[in-house]
């Protein structure tokens, strides 16, 4: 099991940093007062947090994407595939329920926000997956895909039902197809520790990531605890997304899209490819907020499109490519 060089990590990241480097310095380009090289203030208030929240966003659902692709050992496998980001819609939708509203003040004496309403459905999501595809303590990929598939189905039909039952108006569409809010710094700073402490542990796991491709007898051959590394990944890349969709709503693709773009530089050593996917999914994000608040000045639109309608609009043919390629290689193979 090949380890982490100094020489290689430092390159890696030096590589990572210059990706991302150059998609925030040609986002901070664009802006909602116009196009240009900005004023000091302006870049210190506007246009670096926008920047920021962005990537770190992006960053952490292309890492958390990369993990899932390596333990579920499927290319077309993303963060949202256990249902995560639509537990988190669900919730954050029901936050907005009086009814919601009232029982969360009754059992905690106060309200809660949105944001923390959509991260503990995120997380009742992954557990709900977790408990059902668990068998005597291991999980089986394809178990998990398929549970992860029914439970965004009943999260779907919950919403739609709700929606039907109680039609609110005011619902904020951008939430629910994914955009850059704006959290409270205390949010902010939960949710940065939380995805920095994340990516710090699965970095240390990406020597075993790589024998996690392999087969289970290959794998344990090796003196892998496949299972073991099973529970510790998932976990920790499902806590990661489930932490910044309750700020953004489901941005989709971000976590499909990057870890195949990074193997165009890397190839498939999780070592180097698990770092230039987290950068890359930086950049990424950066760059479709830039696109968004262009498109706005723009007399197509006139508004700030949410980001997760971009992405899905670049991850969606994407998608589909790749499931055709796949499909290919199977049918070269037989």
């Amino acid at each position: 099991m090949k380890r982490w060089s100094l020489s290689q990590l430092l390159l890696t990241f030096a590589i990572g940093a210059l990706i991302w480097l150059i998609a925030a310095a040609a986002s901070a380009l664009v802006g909602s007062t116009g196009t240009g090289i900005p004023s000091l203030e302006l870049f210190k208030e506007e246009r670096l947090p926008r920047i920021l929240l962005a990537s770190l966003i992006g960053a952490a659902l292309a890492a958390a994407g990369t993990v899932y692709q390596a333990i579920l050992r499927n290319p077309l496998a993303d963060p949202y595939l256990l249902g995560v980001s639509s537990g988190s819609a669900l919730f954050a939708y029901f936050w907005r329920l009086p009814a919601a509203a009232a029982v969360t003040i009754s059992l905690l004496a106060s309200p809660i926000t949105q944001q923390a309403f959509s991260f503990i459905g995120g997380l009742l999501s992954i557990a709900i997956v977790f408990l059902l595809a668990a068998r005597r303590g291991r999980l089986e990929p394809l178990t998990l895909l398929l549970t992860g598939v029914i439970v965004n189905i009943i999260n779907a039909a919950l919403f739609l039902l709700i929606n039907e039952l109680y039609r609110d108006q005011s619902t904020q569409a951008s939430f629910l197809v994914g955009g850059l809010q704006t959290p409270s710094t205390f949010q902010l700073q939960i949710v940065s520790y939380t995805v920095a402490l994340c990516f710090f542990l699965l970095l240390l796991l990406t020597p075993k990531l790589n024998v996690a491709l392999l087969s289970e007898a290959e794998a344990q051959s090796l003196g892998l605890s496949i299972h073991r590394l099973r529970w510790i990944a998932l976990i920790l890349a499902s806590l990661m997304t489930a932490s910044v969709v309750a700020i953004s709503g489901p941005i989709g693709f971000v976590g499909l899209l990057c870890p195949h773009v990074a193997r165009l530089i890397a190839g498939n050593d999780q070592r180097k490819l698990f770092p230039l996917a987290t950068a890359s999914g930086a950049a990424l994000l950066a760059l479709a907020d830039a696109a968004s608040r262009l498109l706005s000045q723009s007399q197509f639109t006139g508004f700030l499109l949410p980001v997760g309608i971009l992405t899905a609009l670049l991850g969606g043919p994407f998608f589909l490519l790749l499931l055709w390629r796949t499909r290919r290689r199977q049918e070269v193979a037989l």
